[in-house]
């Protein structure tokens, strides 16, 4: 069931709300507000709960060729193994190469990860997006290790 309100927007914000709206696409300017609607509860929920489950992708540009930084980004990936799901690599040139990890856990784990990344000298850009998991879609980051007789357990 819909609900109906009415917003009113000087002239000058509501013609820079159809720009907008025609940039992202949108059908109607009900669909551009519940999007963004959606969009602010989402980072608000993400702020205001650290422990709240979430979804990221944490994308990166470095130099390969940095001393040593290689190592170490695969030394934190694999000290964080409970938040990564995969990892994309991407050799761009001679000298740089892009990664791209998707993460699933605790917001403000995902959030301490992707500044620990990005604060590495040598990495040139970065960025974080994270997303709430849907309703229900929380687990309890029990997981197997792939041994060959796998066992499961928690991480604290």
């Amino acid at each position: 069931m819909s609900e109906r309100f009415t917003v009113s927007l000087e002239a000058e914000l509501a013609q820079q709300f159809d720009g907008y709206m025609q940039r992202k696409g949108a059908k109607n300017r009900s669909e551009a507000v519940r999007d963004l609607i959606r969009e602010a509860l989402a980072r608000e929920q993400l702020d205001k709960d650290p422990d709240v489950h979430c979804l990221g992708i944490l994308t990166y540009l470095y130099n390969h060729h940095e001393r040593e930084l290689s190592k170490r980004l695969t030394e934190t990936h694999h000290a964080h193994h409970d938040l990564t799901v995969t990892t994309l690599h991407m050799h761009l040139d001679h000298d740089h190469c892009l990664e791209a990890v998707l993460l699933k856990g605790p917001a403000s784990q995902i959030e301490a990860f992707g500044d620990s990344v990005m604060a590495r000298p040598g990495i040139r850009h970065g960025r974080l997006h994270r997303i709430p998991s849907p309703a229900g879609e929380e687990d309890s980051h029990s997981h197997s290790h792939g041994h060959y007789r796998a066992h499961h357990h928690d991480h604290d």
